[in-house]
């Protein structure tokens, strides 16, 4: 791949979804040692200018690795990553100078002020006092966190502390910006704030990967997401075609008392427009291709082979749903 010096990147236009990629990898392998634990397997991937891309999956499926190979931290053991061009294992420290990171740990320094956390994270990547000092001051008012500018981080609220890093690590005008599961423990209302925030970065042309587990923030966020689990990619697409992959534009959930796999094999044989039928928790999910009678048929369909019916639900497809069709199981803690 051709590649590109921080300053060329940074002076590049923003560019519509798919017009480069700024994100590839070949055959990316990651086997930690004195493990048999193949935590990214053969990933082959692409991720465009311009896109907020997010990597979904459970616990373990090998999104953190891989977002900590792009980054630096991850050295891989075998294939090979580019950010910008640049190759991550060959070139890490001109990597690092294309990259923005926000970790799932608070990585703020508790000797320095809210402000100086901003000024200093410039002067280290070779801004000047006056650049670095108007950047700080700018970015403290666009997150939102000018009244706190002389506290100390200890008097930040998570939210407000994930706010600041986002900040510090767009100073110096990366070429992407990761951020690995940026919202796991903030209350609603900071999930929300920052989900808008992210999403004003990107309209102004900041290219974002981002790893999570929770399915509505891919679904809110991403351009483009691939599942993952094991190490590879099981699916990848919009969000709103991988939703439509399944086969089905209901999603039936029914709770009932008896023989669950007894109850599967009923409501996928009677129930007309059924595409899929799993047990799941408690019940029976079906993926059905229109809702409209389907609520009755199900009421008849477990009366008639008298089961107890606790409970029934009808909604829209989701991330999950697809999720859990894929791997055939539930997410894992």
């Amino acid at each position: 791949m051709k590649q590109m010096s921080a300053t060329q990147l940074a002076a590049e236009p923003a560019m519509p979804a798919r017009a480069a990629p700024i994100i590839h990898t070949e055959e990316l392998t990651k086997v930690y040692p004195g493990s048999r634990l193949t935590a990214v397997d053969h990933l082959n991937l692409d991720v465009y200018v311009g896109e907020i891309f997010g990597l979904l999956g459970p616990n373990g499926a090998g999104k953190t690795t891989t977002a900590g190979i792009l980054t630096t931290r991850v050295v891989p053991s075998s294939g090979r990553a580019f950010v910008g061009g640049i190759d991550v294992a060959r070139h890490p420290a001109l990597a690092k100078q294309l990259s923005g990171i926000v970790s799932q740990q608070n990585t703020l320094d508790r000797q320095l002020t809210v402000w100086e956390n901003l000024y200093f994270h410039g002067r280290l990547f070779g801004m000047g006092r006056a650049a670095s000092k108007e950047t700080a001051d700018r970015l403290l008012t666009q997150f939102q966190l000018e009244k706190w500018a002389k506290a100390s981080v200890y008097a930040l609220s998570g939210g407000m502390a994930q706010r600041l890093m986002v900040a510090r690590a767009i100073f110096h005008r990366p070429a992407v910006l990761f951020l690995d599961e940026p919202t796991a423990g903030l209350d609603p209302q900071s999930r929300l704030a920052l989900w808008s925030l992210l999403e004003e970065l990107n309209k102004d042309g900041q290219t974002i990967l981002l790893t999570t587990h929770y399915m509505e923030e891919a679904d809110q966020l991403c351009d483009r997401v691939a599942i993952m689990d094991h190490g590879r990619i099981l699916a990848l697409d919009t969000p709103a075609s991988l939703k439509g992959s399944i086969g089905g534009d209901t999603v039936v959930t029914v709770r009932a008392a008896g023989d669950l796999e007894r109850l599967r094999q009923v409501l996928e044989t009677e129930v007309e427009g059924v595409r899929q039928a799993q047990a799941v928790e408690g019940g029976v999910r079906l993926q059905v291709t229109s809702g409209k009678k389907v609520m009755r048929e199900v009421v008849q369909a477990v009366g008639r082979h008298d089961f107890d019916l606790l409970d029934l639900s009808v909604a829209e497809p989701t991330l999950e749903t697809v999720f859990i069709t894929l791997t055939g199981r539930e997410l894992r803690d």
